[in-house]
C-alpha cells in the first residue's frame, strides 16, 4: 500500500489539512486565449482526485478563472460523491471572468457576484478557504476586506488567504485587518521552490511573524525541478517544450520556456544538485524538491498539479513523513539554489550576525 501523506495545521488557526494539496488547475480547458497543454476532462480529474483522496489527501485548490470556471465545476461534480466535511476547499477571485468593467478586480461587487458563481460551479454551501488571487491596485483595500469579512460572518467563507501581493502589500493587508478588527488571514499562497527563492526575502518572514501558513504554487517550476528538462532539451509532451514554441520568453511564471534559463548556471546547477540528491535518498527528483518545501519554514501545505496518474502518485510520495532530507541533503540544495541578496537584504541580513533569536537564546 503506498505511503500516506501527513497532515498539518494552517498557519496559526485550527484547520488541519494534508500537506501536499491537488491544484485543479489542468481540469478543464479554456475556451478562449492561452490554453494550457495536457488538460485533463471531466473523467480524468476525477480519476486524479480519488486517488489524491485514497492517498491522504483532504487539501483541493483551484479558482473562479481556471478553464474559465470549467475548474470549480468538475470539482464540483466530484465533491457530490464525497463526505464535504472531509474535503477542504479553497478557490480564488480576482481576475476576469467576463468582457464587463467590473468582471475583474476585488471590488465589492466583482467579490460578492464571484462568491456566488463559485459556489454555484462548486456545488456547495460554503468554501473552507476563500483566497484573493492577485492585489488589486483599482480597489481601495478597505473595501475588499470588509466584504470578505462579511463573507466569513455570513457563513459562505469560513478562512481568508491572499496569493501574489509583495512584501509590503502583505503587512499592510495584515496591519489593516487589526486595526479594522477584521477576520485575519490564514494563509498565503505563493510561487515558491528551489527556482523561486525570493519569496524567502520578505513574505516568509511576514508569514513567520504573522502566523499565516505559506502554500507554494508552481513547486517543481513548471516542470524544471523533475529532472526530465535538460540544457537544450524539453520532452515533446512537457509543458516547457509547448511553451518554447508557442510561448518563447514569456513572463507566465507557470510555463517557463527552454529558453528563459538557457543561460542560468544556478537553474543547471540546482538540477544537478537535486538529481545527486535524488540518487542518494533513491527518491525521484520530483519528490526531493517538493520535500525541500516541505521541510521549510512556514510552509503548511504545497500545491502540486498533475496530469497524469503517475504524476500525482510520485508527487503525493513527497507527502510521506517517514522520510526527510537530512541537513547535509539541504545544504547542498540551499547551496546551489541560493539567489544572491540585493541591497537593502544584504545589508540587514550582514548586519544580522550575532543578534539572531531562536526563542529566547540568540544563535
Amino acid at each position: 500500500m503506498a505511503a500516506q501523506c501527513g497532515i498539518r495545521y494552517v498557519g496559526n488557526c485550527g484547520l488541519k489539512v494534508s500537506n501536499i494539496s491537488l491544484g485543479a488547475m489542468t481540469f478543464g480547458a479554456r475556451k478562449e486565449g492561452i490554453k494550457l497543454p495536457g488538460q485533463c476532462d471531466e473523467t480524468a480529474s476525477h480519476a486524479l482526485l480519488d486517488k489524491f483522496v485514497e492517498m491522504g489527501g483532504n487539501f483541493v485548490d483551484t479558482a473562479d478563472v481556471y478553464s474559465d470556471g470549467k475548474s470549480e465545476e468538475i470539482v464540483g461534480t466530484w465533491l457530490q460523491k464525497q463526505e464535504r466535511e472531509k474535503i477542504v476547499l479553497a478557490t480564488k477571485v480576482r481576475f476576469p471572468m467576463g468582457k464587463g468593467v467590473n468582471d475583474t478586480g476585488l471590488s465589492r461587487k466583482h467579490i460578492m457576484f464571484g462568491v456566488e458563481q463559485s459556489l454555484k460551479r462548486l456545488q456547495t454551501h460554503y468554501i473552507d478557504l476563500y483566497q484573493t488571487h492577485c492585489w488589486d491596485d483599482g480597489t481601495p483595500i478597505e473595501e475588499w476586506l470588509s466584504t470578505l469579512n462579511d463573507l466569513v460572518r455570513s457563513g459562505k467563507v469560513h478562512y481568508l488567504g491572499l496569493s501574489n501581493v509583495t512584501g509590503w502589500q502583505l503587512q499592510k493587508i495584515i496591519d489593516t485587518t487589526k486595526a479594522k478588527g477584521y477576520e485575519p488571514f490564514s494563509t498565503l499562497q505563493v510561487q515558491y521552490s528551489l527556482l523561486c527563492r525570493e519569496t524567502e526575502w520578505e513574505l516568509q518572514e511576514v508569514c513567520r511573524q504573522e502566523g499565516l501558513g505559506i502554500l507554494p504554487w508552481s513547486p517543481l517550476k513548471g516542470g524544471y525541478l523533475t529532472g526530465k528538462i535538460t540544457r537544450g532539451f524539453a520532452p515533446e509532451d512537457s509543458r516547457v517544450a509547448w511553451s518554447e514554441k508557442e510561448l518563447k520568453n514569456s513572463e507566465i511564471q507557470a510555463a517557463p520556456s527552454l529558453s528563459t534559463f538557457a543561460d542560468d548556471e544556478r537553474v543547471w546547477k540546482t538540477i544537478d544538485s537535486l538529481k545527486a540528491v535524488a540518487t542518494e535518498t533513491s527518491k525521484s527528483v520530483a519528490q526531493i524538491a517538493l520535500k525541500w518545501l516541505l521541510q521549510q519554514d512556514m510552509v503548511s501545505s504545497v500545491i502540486i498539479g498533475a496530469k497524469k496518474m503517475e504524476q500525482l502518485v510520485d508527487n503525493m510520495g513527497a507527502g510521506d513523513d517517514s522520510w526527510t532530507l537530512s541537513e547535509e541533503q539541504l545544504g547542498k540544495l540551499n547551496d546551489a539554489s541560493a539567489v544572491p541578496l540585493p541591497y537593502p537584504y544584504n545589508m540587514v541580513s550582514r548586519c544580522q550576525i550575532g543578534r539572531r533569536r531562536k526563542g529566547l537564546m540568540a544563535l
